[in-house]
């Protein structure tokens, strides 16, 4: 029995090992593309219903992480879907390592936000910016088994976070500041997936 828990063991370990080295396909590029609009949306609402988002922080961050569970159950259900279907056997150990890879971004920045609303919400301006960094984080975690030209858009975020930050005061909760970073980073994202995958077909 233990040499069967031993190579049992010894399977699991070297499927993780592929999963490690093999190139995630789970993404879809029409899905990421439909978040980057969800953040338009987002953006458009809030300066049509919200526009003193300073008065109403609770109003406005109630909308950017209701988009953002949207967004992420969105891509939740279409990964699982096209990994099972993109990478068969190793669906499981690709899925486990892609979120993996962002988890410890997004618990950080549900941390933040909840430690920001909680304790100073005088400061809840410095949120986008800092939301927009910690995924930069995450995007460039994942960057080892997606293709190189995601850093591009792991810079875009890290860039536009700190340009929102730079803003400083009620200017960064302007929805625009929102909705340009995620709408055009989602889109590149998309791009850069579309065409590798083409391109990686194109290669076959």
């Amino acid at each position: 029995m233990n040499d069967l828990n031993k190579a049992i063991g010894d399977i699991s370990s070297i499927r993780m090992q592929v999963a490690r080295s093999t190139e995630f396909r789970g993404y879809g590029p029409a899905t990421l593309a439909a978040t980057g609009l969800f953040g338009v949306a987002a953006g458009a609402a809030q300066a049509l219903w919200l526009p003193d988002p300073a008065g109403h922080v609770q109003v406005y961050l109630g909308l950017w992480i209701s988009t953002a569970i949207v967004s992420a159950a969105l891509i939740g259900t279409q990964m699982r879907a096209r990994t099972h279907r993109v990478h068969s056997g190793l669906a499981n150990e690709m899925i486990h390592m892609a979120v993996e890879q962002f988890l410890p971004s997004v618990a950080a920045g549900a941390l933040l936000t909840f430690i920001f609303a909680r304790y100073v919400p005088g400061s809840v301006w410095i949120l986008p910016g800092l939301w927009q960094i910690i995924f930069s984080l995450g995007v460039f975690s994942s960057c080892r088994f997606l293709p190189r030209p995601m850093l591009a858009a792991g810079a875009w975020y890290l860039l536009t976070g700190l340009a929102c930050i730079a803003l400083a005061g009620n200017r960064a909760l302007s929805p625009w500041a929102m909705a340009v970073p995620y709408g055009a980073g989602q889109f590149l994202v998309a791009g850069i997936l579309f065409f590798t995958t083409r391109e990686a077909e194109d290669e076959k």
